[in-house]
């Protein structure tokens, strides 16, 4: 069975880190180059670094802390904010990154999906799709979960996977920096409608959440920012105590 695999996440704004709840009243968690050398030592399976206002700005990810991020850690990171074409995406390669994640300009250019895929793998590529359940429907947000789609969540990732996503990153607005749980329900009706891994994110506030959506839907990862930023669930206890559910972890760095 394959393993599944802790994310932290890391929301990049001005060169650094911050966490906020329904991506609101942002603050900041520190520098992103420290974190990253810190959960690569705790265990951390992969890391993901969005710069949360690349889109907004109108400008294209920061290259700089990538580069520096690269040069610390020796496991998987995936880069994302503000991402337009296949000249962004070979940027950010170069600078080091394993995988891209592209939100809003799928939507927007949702061909832009092939088209890494076809150049760089779709291995590369992960789509991240920010959802909210409005008018009794889980709609799809774009620039930074600000503007409400057409999309409807459920079809859209089905519809990224046939372009050639590889992965899919799905975070529920509802749920995120709530720490009351992932959204189980909606995680479940995703990992049973595509084949390709999709990563949890939004709602983990206590180790029996990770459990939780392992155990109860077909999740390839779990991520979560704050409490990992904060503290409050250590990388090694948390693989620890899953492992005690008998879900199949990578073992954390001592």
């Amino acid at each position: 069975m394959l393993k599944k695999r802790i994310i932290p996440c890391l929301d990049i704004k001005a060169g650094r880190v911050v966490k906020g709840v329904q991506f609101e009243n942002l603050k900041d968690s520190g520098d992103p180059v420290e974190l990253a050398y810190q959960y690569m030592q705790e265990g951390a399976d992969e890391l993901v670094f969005l710069d949360i206002t690349a889109t907004q700005d109108n400008r294209k990810t920061l290259l700089e802390w990538v580069k520096k991020v690269a040069q610390v850690i020796q496991i998987p990171f995936t880069v994302g904010g503000g991402i337009r074409t296949v000249q962004d995406v070979e940027a950010i390669i170069d600078c080091g990154a394993d995988k891209i994640s592209i939100n809003s300009s799928a939507v927007q250019n949702p061909y832009l999906i092939t088209e890494i895929a076809k150049q760089f793998g779709s291995q590369c590529v992960v789509v991240a799709i920010d959802t909210k359940y409005i008018h009794e429907k889980n709609k799809v947000f774009i620039a930074g979960g600000r503007i409400e789609t057409n999309l409807i969540t459920e079809e859209w990732c089905k519809t990224a996977q046939e372009l050639g996503a590889g992965e899919i990153l799905l975070t529920s607005i509802d749920h995120d920096g709530a720490k009351k749980g992932f959204a189980l329900d909606l995680l479940k009706t995703i990992t049973q409608t595509v084949s390709i891994p999709v990563i949890a994110s939004g709602g983990a506030g206590t180790k029996e959440h990770f459990a939780e959506v392992f155990i109860h839907t077909k999740a390839s990862a779990a991520l979560a920012a704050s409490v990992f930023h904060n503290k409050i669930i250590p990388i090694p206890e948390l693989k620890a105590f899953l492992s005690q559910y008998s879900i199949p972890v990578r073992y954390a760095k001592n």
